[in-house]
C-alpha cells in the first residue's frame, strides 16, 4: 500500500471511529461500567436514575429469606411510591403457564405434541401454509413458521382484542420457514395453542391453570385480565413519548413479582409437575423468560450456579427497545450483587 493510501486509510479509520462513537447509547456503556452496589436497592435506585419510572425486584436464594424490593413510582401522577408486591403485567412470561398448561395435557392423553394444527383446527387448512406439517410441539418451540401478528405495522398503537382480529393479521400470509428447520420467536404460535386448549378443555385455559397451578402452589395473586383486579393495585406503566399512563389497557395476565417467582422456583425443581410431566416439559420449552408490552418490562430468571430466583419488573418502555437493552445491563448486575453477598 502506497503511503498516500495508507494515510487515506487513516483518514477513513478515523473518521469512522469518531461517527461510530457519535451513535454510541453512553447511557448503556455508564450503566455498565459504573462501580457495582454493595446492594441490590441501591442497583434499582440507579437504574430509576437511568430513567426507568418504576421498578420492583423478588430475589428467593436457597437458604435466605426472599427478598421483596422496589424503587421509583407506583403512579407518578399521584407521587405514589412503587410497591414491591404490586400486580404487574407479565406479558409473554405467560407463555410458561401456557407451556406448563399444554404439558399437563398432553400428559393426560388430551393433546399429542405430534398432532399438527391441521388436526385441532381443521377450518385453517389452506388459510395457514404448512398447517397439516405444523405440529402442537413446533408452536410452542416456535418453530413453526407462522408469521407474528403483532409484528403488523403499529400494531402497538392498536392492539387486537380478540383471537379472530389476531388471527386476521396473518390469515393467508405465506410461512416464514417450513416447520422445524428454523427459530422465530411468534405470539400466533401462542395464540393458537391457547385456542387449542380452550377446546380440548370445553371451557377457558385459565381455569386449569387456576386449579392444576396457582391453587396448589397457593398463588393468590396471579390473574388472567384487569377485570378480576382493583386497578389500583397495579403499577403504573410508560411508553417513552406517550404522555399518558399505561396501567388501564389490557394486555393478559398480571401477578405479584413473588408469585412469579414461587411459580419458577416450583417450575425448575419440578414441583410444579406430576410424575412424568417434568420430563415432557423439558422436552418441548424452556425454564426462564421475559415478556414486553407498551408500559411494562417483565424478566423471570433461574440462576443454578447461585440457586437463585430472581423476578425484575421495570415500567418504562420506548419504540427502540433501548431500555429494553438497558434492564438487561441491570439484571445482570443484580445477579452479580446477589452472587456476591
Amino acid at each position: 500500500m502506497s503511503k498516500q493510501k495508507t494515510i487515506i486509510f487513516r483518514i477513513v479509520l478515523l473518521v469512522g471511529t469518531v461517527t461510530s462513537l457519535f451513535f454510541v447509547p453512553w447511557l448503556l456503556v455508564k450503566a455498565w461500567i459504573l462501580p457495582l452496589p454493595n446492594t441490590v436497592k441501591k442497583q434499582m435506585d440507579q437504574a430509576i436514575n437511568h430513567g426507568f419510572d418504576g421498578m420492583i425486584v423478588y430475589i428467593d436464594q436457597t437458604d435466605k429469606n426472599p427478598q421483596f424490593l422496589a424503587s421509583g413510582w407506583h403512579n407518578k401522577e399521584t407521587k405514589t411510591p412503587a410497591k414491591p408486591k404490586a400486580l404487574f403485567k407479565i406479558a409473554s412470561i405467560g407463555k410458561l403457564y401456557d407451556a406448563v398448561t399444554a404439558t399437563k395435557l398432553v400428559s393426560e392423553g388430551k393433546l399429542s405434541l405430534n398432532k399438527t394444527l391441521a388436526d385441532y383446527l381443521p377450518e385453517l387448512i389452506g388459510r395457514i401454509e404448512n398447517a397439516e406439517k405444523i405440529t402442537l410441539k413446533h408452536m410452542i418451540q416456535h418453530k413453526s413458521g407462522i408469521p407474528n401478528y403483532s409484528d403488523a405495522p403499529n400494531f402497538w398503537a392498536n392492539p387486537t382484542k380478540t383471537f379472530k382480529e389476531s388471527l386476521d393479521l396473518i390469515i393467508d400470509k405465506p410461512a416464514n420457514f417450513e416447520p422445524g428447520e428454523d427459530y422465530e420467536y411468534c405470539n400466533t404460535n401462542y395464540l393458537l395453542l391457547n385456542e387449542i386448549m380452550n377446546n380440548v378443555l370445553g371451557y377457558d385455559k385459565f381455569v386449569f391453570i387456576q386449579k392444576e397451578i396457582l391453587k396448589p402452589l397457593n398463588l393468590k395473586n396471579t390473574f388472567k385480565s384487569l377485570e378480576e383486579v382493583n386497578i389500583n393495585s397495579v403499577m403504573s406503566g410508560y411508553h417513552v413519548g406517550y404522555p399518558h399512563n399505561l396501567r388501564a389497557d389490557e394486555y393478559g395476565m398480571l401477578a405479584t413479582a413473588e408469585d412469579v417467582g414461587i411459580f419458577l422456583r416450583a417450575l425448575n425443581n419440578g414441583s410444579v409437575f406430576k410424575p412424568g410431566e417434568k420430563e415432557i416439559y423439558t422436552s418441548i420449552y424452556k425454564y426462564k423468560h421475559s415478556g414486553w408490552v407498551p408500559g411494562y418490562q417483565s424478566f423471570a430468571n433461574y440462576y443454578e450456579d447461585i440457586d437463585a430466583v430472581i423476578v425484575a419488573f421495570y415500567s418504562t418502555t420506548d419504540a427502540e427497545l433501548y431500555n429494553w437493552n438497558l434492564s438487561e445491563i441491570i439484571n445482570s448486575r443484580i445477579k452479580k450483587i446477589v452472587e456476591n453477598k
